[in-house]
């Protein structure tokens, strides 16, 4: 058991949450929800012990374990990545140190030779004649093969490095278990293995994630931070969201109808006050309404952007033909792939990590040649892109509004114009100046999408769109792409927004490309 009581923390003059007292049990998963900078990854290092808070206390249980999700990636990178498993459970990794240690030497003394007796036996316990087959297990259902185990960490890229880092959280078996964004960086596959793996869990699971499928999966309760508070809610996040707005619907009615005995008593205590045959009414009514007080209604941290795509061109008939396309690096991505891409198509392309996902889209907008074969635009196609890594295509010296302002031009918006369009965007009075160096992740995807909604294309290619966005925002470009015209082709391992939008597939798998109609998932 994990809980706070009056937990505080500001930042300066800002407050992210303000006497939070909240009690999360065992047996249950918590998904953690709010607005980006609402303050979700603070509340969960103050958990941790990471972080102080401002004032307030967390309290443990006795002999309660914790575990939490580490973002510093570089920590380990010096160490194999079955041994960075191992480090997660402290107590056993330091008795196979030591029993390591005391094996290595030839001769032992007579307190060592009693030092290894005990050390096999609380080796046994702790589950050290298991470990390397329970670490591996871990990392084969997050993708790795068997034959990766001894490399260093230094060797794996950022996203695989994260999931090491899960494997090492993992293989602690906490109690309470506190995870930060675990689905970044997985694909569906081994999204699902975790799903599973948290199915089963039978400690506190915190966890903080922007996956709508993964949530709903996973979760048994929603902790809202809003309105700097923690409200909870019983369910999953689909249920948290029809809750919350049942909840501020009956308070805004309370609301309304408190308002109309407000202006009635006191339009008869202006009209009676001085009639002496009901003046004792009027006292009375006096009274009452300086009983009734309205519900607070505090302004919510959640917004969502205005997301429209427009196109400035009608895409005619002919969109993209593909003939006999095939790539490789160390290995056969694919090869001989054609298809014909038509207009009002949204296609989903799915696939594990490293499969080729990112080389296809790619391939299919023009900005990699395949080593075979041939891909053909049609006449009205103009290219709305949208890149996983932002920096392709941002400028990190640039300001934000002068960035965007190169993509305006044709529309000769003036300054007041854009920066009334990137406030719809979620940029805030100087917000628009900032270098966009400093911008946060969802701050660059954001303008980004504004740089897409300026341009009108009528093909938007767009490669893990939703990372670094908000529940919101996530919601919004659901729904903005869901009624755009024109052609979507969009790499993804979000479920929700595949099931929803997706009407054809392209799964990459085993070094082939399946075409198939209809979303992947549902």
């Amino acid at each position: 058991m994990i809980a706070t009581s009056m937990l505080t923390k500001r930042f300066g003059a800002d407050v992210l949450f303000e006497d939070v007292s909240v009690k999360f049990t065992p047996g249950n998963c918590y998904g953690l929800v709010g607005a980006n900078g609402s303050g979700k990854s603070t509340f969960v290092k103050i958990l941790a012990g990471l972080m102080p808070p401002s004032s307030g206390d967390v309290a443990i249980g006795r002999d309660c374990t914790l575990g939490y999700l580490r973002q510093d990636h570089a920590e380990f990178d010096d160490i194999p990545i079955l041994t960075t498993v191992f480090m997660g459970n402290k107590k056993l990794w330091d008795l196979h140190q030591e029993r390591e240690s005391l094996y290595a030497k030839d001769d032992l003394t007579d307190a060592e030779h009693d030092r290894s007796s005990e050390i096999e036996h609380e080796f046994g316990l702790a589950g050290g004649y298991t470990m390397e087959a329970d670490a591996a297990k871990l990392l084969a259902g997050l993708g790795f093969a068997e034959d990766v185990f001894a490399r260093d960490m230094r060797t794996l890229q950022g996203g695989f490095k994260l999931r090491v880092l899960l494997a090492q959280v993992l293989f602690a078996h906490p109690d309470v278990l506190l995870l930060d964004e675990p689905t970044n960086h997985l694909d569906m596959e081994s999204i699902e293995w975790l799903v599973d793996l948290l199915a089963r869990y039978e400690g506190t699971v915190i966890v903080i994630s922007h996956d709508r499928f993964f949530l709903n999966q996973v979760c048994t309760h929603i902790a809202d931070l809003d309105y700097h508070e923690i409200r909870m809610f019983t369910g999953n996040y689909d249920d948290f969201t029809i809750a919350s707005l049942q909840v501020r619907e009956l308070r805004e009615k309370a609301n309304e109808k408190m308002e109309k005995q407000i202006h009635d008593l006191k339009a008869f205590i202006s009209r009676f006050s001085a009639n002496a045959s009901k003046s004792k009414q009027a006292t009375s009514r006096q009274k009452l309404l300086g009983k009734i007080e309205l519900n607070e209604m505090k302004p919510s941290s959640r917004v969502s952007p205005y997301l429209r795509f427009h196109t400035n061109r009608r895409l005619g008939d002919k969109v993209i033909e593909v003939e006999g396309i095939s790539k490789r690096y160390d290995t056969c991505l694919f090869k001989e792939f054609s298809c014909k891409i038509g207009p009002r198509e949204k296609i989903a392309i799915i696939g594990k990590n490293g499969a080729g996902k990112t080389t296809l889209l790619k391939i299919l907008c023009g900005l990699l040649k395949p080593d075979t074969g041939s891909v053909v635009f049609g006449e009205t196609v103009q290219l709305n892109l949208f890149p996983q890594d932002p920096e392709e295509i941002l400028d990190p010296d640039a300001q934000a509004l002068d960035w965007l302002g190169k993509f305006a031009e044709e529309t000769e918006r003036t300054e007041t114009e854009l920066r009334s369009f990137m406030g719809r965007m979620l940029f805030s009075k100087d917000d628009v100046f900032k270098k966009i160096r400093v911008l946060s992740g969802g701050e660059k995807a954001r303008l980004i999408l504004a740089k897409m909604m300026l341009e009108g294309g009528n093909v938007r290619v767009m490669d893990e769109p939703t990372n670094h966005l908000d529940l919101e925002s996530i919601e919004a470009l659901n729904f903005a792409l869901s009624q755009a015209e024109g052609t979507v082709i969009f790499v993804s391992h979000d479920h929700r927004l595949i099931g929803s939008l997706a009407t054809r597939i392209f799964e990459i798998k085993d070094g082939t490309i399946l075409d198939r109609v209809g979303p992947a998932v549902e």
